[in-house]
């Protein structure tokens, strides 16, 4: 039985790939067995990087991403955390960052087992902070890596396409971010977790392009905890 200090209503337990994982309402993943915290697509610094480009927006953005993920390895315990890509927004966000989030995203380096999986925005990274830094990384059989691997038989976790669930809620057509995770033969579960950062958009979660990367699987599925408990939304079932 997994303890955290989130409210109950803000995570759901999952299996997957045999393993216990808990999601966050924040869009985290919490693995208890390795004491980690997943989180995906931060894209730290996109504020500054719109604003180069003559789009201002609130300069926060970094902060406010920093902010969320330190309160998840208070309420998880976490002693790792591993990200999966798109860390910045762009390889040259490492230098943007204000003296305040860099003390901050230093402190959490420091204290933690930190491990930098970069992605297409940041595949050439300029600081790694004192952290770890690969293309993917491999624990427990599960494969660890920014954007899902088309065919990929082996479980795996992933980021890159910021999915999320429209709903219509009381009245109101509401898009919440989920993961989508795919389930295959011999406990070859896939999942794409949710983009972490303030600033992320996000792709609905039945786009083709989210289901093919996910084949080949017998069922793919939305998820996002809701009231403590891990709600499903079918987006693919294999034909019978």
């Amino acid at each position: 039985m997994v303890h955290l200090s989130f409210a109950p209503s803000d995570f759901a337990a999952m299996q997957f790939a045999g393993e216990e994982m808990v999601l966050l309402k924040n869009n985290a993943l919490y693995w208890p067995r390795e004491s980690a915290l997943l989180v995906a697509d931060l894209h730290l610094e996109k504020g500054s990087f719109y604003a180069q480009h003559g789009q201002m927006l609130p300069p926060y953005d970094s902060r406010e991403t920093l902010e969320r993920l330190a309160d998840s390895v208070k309420a998880t315990g976490a002693r790792r955390v591993i990200t999966l890509g798109d860390n910045f927004h762009d390889d040259d966000g490492t230098h943007r960052l204000d003296p305040y989030a860099a003390g901050m995203l230093e402190s959490l380096t420091r204290a933690l087992d930190w491990v930098w999986i970069t992605g297409n925005h940041d595949e050439n990274m300029q600081r790694s902070f004192g952290a770890q830094l690969t293309e993917e990384l491999e624990i427990g059989g599960i494969v660890l890596r920014h954007e899902a691997k088309a065919g990929e038989t082996q479980p795996e976790l992933s980021g890159h396409y910021h999915p999320k669930m429209r709903l219509r809620v009381r009245g109101r057509h509401i898009a919440r971010p989920c993961g989508v995770v795919s389930r295959g033969e011999a406990r070859a579960d896939r999942m794409i977790l949710p983009a972490f950062g303030a600033y992320t958009g996000g792709m609905d979660a039945d786009d083709p392009v989210i289901l093919d990367a996910l084949k080949p699987a017998s069922q793919i599925d939305a998820v996002l905890p809701a009231k403590g408990k891990l709600v499903s939304f079918a987006l693919f079932r294999e034909a019978a």
